[in-house]
C-alpha cells in the first residue's frame, strides 16, 4: 500500500498551512476593516479545506458507482491553468470521471480494476483521494492517457508544483488594486491585499486536486 494521505495530501495541506500563515502575518498591521476581511478569507480557506478533505476521506459523498470492482484508467486534464488527474469509471454501461488528488502511481497507472468501497478508492497497491465530486460528462479541455505500460513514477517537488499552481495569481495586483480603490488604502493595503489574493489562488489550486505531470 502506497503512503496514502502522507504522499497525495501533504502539498494541498502544506499550502493550506502556508495561505493561513500569510494572511496572520498581515493581521497586527490591519485595521478593522482589513482585519474583517482576513478573517472572511481564512474562515473560507478553513471551510472549504474541511469539505475537501471530507470528500477525501468519505465522509461526504462524492458521487460515484456503487461499492465493488470496476475498470478504471486516469486521465490528465488541462484546460486553460487547470491541470488535475481524473480516473475514469466504468461500471457495467455507466462511466464516471472522478477527480483525485495527485499521486506519482498515477502518471504510470495503466486501466487497472479499482476497488470501491464507498469511502475509498484503491488499486492493489494504491489509495486514491477524491478532489471533488464525479461527474457523468468528460472533463473539459484536453485529456491526457497515460501510458499503456507500467513505469518508475515520477518525483515533483514542492518548488515545481507551486510555480505551476501559482500561475492563476497573476490577477492578484488586480484585487490589490480593486481593494485600494473601494477602502481609499495605501501602498500598504495594496501589498497585503496582493499578497493575501496571490496565496489565495494558489492554495485554491492546490485543495482543488492540481496535478504537477
Amino acid at each position: 500500500m502506497s503512503s496514502g494521505p502522507a504522499r497525495a495530501l501533504t502539498y494541498p495541506l502544506l499550502v493550506t498551512s502556508g495561505t493561513l500563515a500569510v494572511i496572520a502575518a498581515w493581521v497586527p498591521f490591519a485595521d478593522l476593516d482589513q482585519l474583517s476581511a482576513l478573517a472572511v478569507v481564512a474562515l473560507a480557506v478553513l471551510a472549504y479545506t474541511a469539505y475537501q478533505l471530507g470528500l477525501a476521506f468519505g465522509v461526504f459523498p462524492s458521487g460515484l458507482v456503487a461499492a465493488g470492482t470496476v475498470r478504471g484508467r486516469r486521465v490528465r486534464q488541462q484546460y486553460r491553468l487547470v491541470s488535475r488527474s481524473w480516473l475514469e469509471i466504468t461500471s457495467g454501461d455507466r462511466m464516471v470521471w472522478q477527480p483525485v488528488f495527485y499521486d506519482p502511481a498515477l502518471s504510470t497507472l495503466t486501466p487497472t480494476e479499482l476497488e470501491l468501497t464507498g469511502r475509498s478508492i484503491q488499486d492493489w497497491n494504491t489509495r486514491f483521494y477524491p478532489s471533488g465530486r464525479a461527474r457523468t460528462t468528460e472533463p473539459t479541455g484536453k485529456l491526457v492517457d497515460n501510458p499503456s505500460r507500467p513505469a518508475d513514477p515520477p518525483a515533483y517537488g514542492i518548488a515545481r508544483r507551486l510555480i505551476l499552481d501559482s500561475q492563476p495569481a497573476i490577477g492578484a495586483p488586480l484585487v490589490g488594486l480593486l481593494w485600494v480603490y473601494v477602502m481609499n488604502g495605501g501602498l500598504g493595503a495594496f501589498a497585503a491585499a496582493t499578497t493575501v489574493a496571490a496565496a489565495a489562488f494558489t492554495w485554491l489550486t492546490a485543495i482543488r486536486g492540481s496535478d504537477p505531470s
